[in-house]
């Protein structure tokens, strides 16, 4: 077993590294990736497989032990199941998990099962077909829920449903949203929307996790879950002789950042050490460069040196990712 060395200096023990392998995306969330002008990774900026591997596997010798795959849309990258595949057999890895918007699950889901796969998070902000096409910019809801309808006849557990709480637009939806943990063993999440980027949503002020709460709780009374050791952020319920659960994040209402254990890898080869900080470490230049692994393994130090007890309740314009898409959330 490895040695956890990844410990910053406010004693978290840092062993979840989210990968973002790409920052293009097939739907344009208002949220995430609006149709506003934008400037996308050339090619040869983009990490190399082999490459995200090679971080993979250094992170996993320092104590790494669950990675999420994230874009962009993941899926849309040529290769992504292939990739996988050898993401899993990395020796010390024990929960891989993949974050898609579902558009492309049903035609890869059976390779994303065969490379090991178990946990997969989807985003459907509604169930409505035609707001569904307001928020992401796509008529394509049908083939999304063919999607996570698939993924649960192969055994996918669990299959958390992101839903990204815009005021003003699906606040409506929400507990129609939650109705589904009634009827599938989904884990329904509502999450806070943040002010990150440019962004088409609602100028308007964000509906926060008490008042999204004050809504489910019109279909029953929320039943507290205890939180596991490899629990994230979200603060978990159920309602009673349901099948699944409800859990909210709120990133704005309540920071979890004092508990945070997380590093982020970005496309263009950045360990970003906090998803509302500037703060990070190059480290596709040295393994372009030739280092060593010795030598990489000081950026990784580096990064987790630097990482800052919270965010700022204020982002400077330095800080601002222009689209929420170009980091991977």
């Amino acid at each position: 077993m490895q040695e956890h060395q990844l410990i910053d200096r406010y004693k978290r023990h840092l062993n979840y590294l989210r990968i973002s392998i790409t920052d293009r995306c097939n739907l344009r969330c208002m949220y995430c990736n609006p149709r506003l002008p934008r400037q996308k990774l050339l090619h040869k900026e983009v990490l190399r497989y082999e490459e995200i591997l090679r971080i993979a596997r250094l992170s996993v010798s320092f104590g790494i032990n669950k990675i999420r795959i994230t874009g962009g849309e993941p899926l849309a990258r040529k290769g992504c199941c292939n990739f996988l595949e050898h993401l899993a057999a990395i020796d010390g890895l024990k929960d891989i998990s993949l974050t898609t918007n579902g558009v492309l699950l049903k035609q890869h889901i059976n390779r994303i099962a065969s490379a090991g796969v178990k946990r997969l998070n989807i985003s459907l902000d509604t169930l409505n077909p035609e707001k569904y096409q307001q928020i992401t910019g796509h008529d394509v809801f049908k083939q999304v829920w063919e999607g996570i309808e698939i993924a649960l006849q192969h055994g996918f557990n669990p299959i958390k449903l992101n839903v990204v709480v815009i005021n003003g637009v699906n606040n409506d939806d929400l507990t129609q949203l939650a109705e589904l943990s009634f009827k599938y063993p989904f884990h329904i999440r509502f999450i806070e929307l943040m002010p990150i980027g440019k962004t088409t949503a609602p100028a308007i002020r964000p509906l926060l996790v008490a008042e999204i709460k004050k809504k489910i709780e019109t279909l029953g009374d929320l039943i507290p879950i205890a939180r596991g050791t490899n629990d994230g952020p979200a603060a978990r319920y159920r309602f009673k002789d349901s099948m699944g659960e409800i859990g909210f994040i709120s990133p704005v209402s309540n920071h979890f950042c004092k508990a945070c254990n997380r590093l982020r890898l970005t496309a263009d080869g950045h360990i970003l050490t906090c998803l509302l900080s500037n703060i990070s470490e190059d480290i596709k230049t040295p393994i372009r460069l030739g280092l060593l692994d010795n030598d990489l393994k000081s950026v990784f130090l580096n990064a987790v040196a630097r990482k800052p007890f919270q965010h700022p309740e204020k982002l400077s314009p330095l800080a601002q990712p222009e689209q929420m898409v170009s980091i991977g959330g």
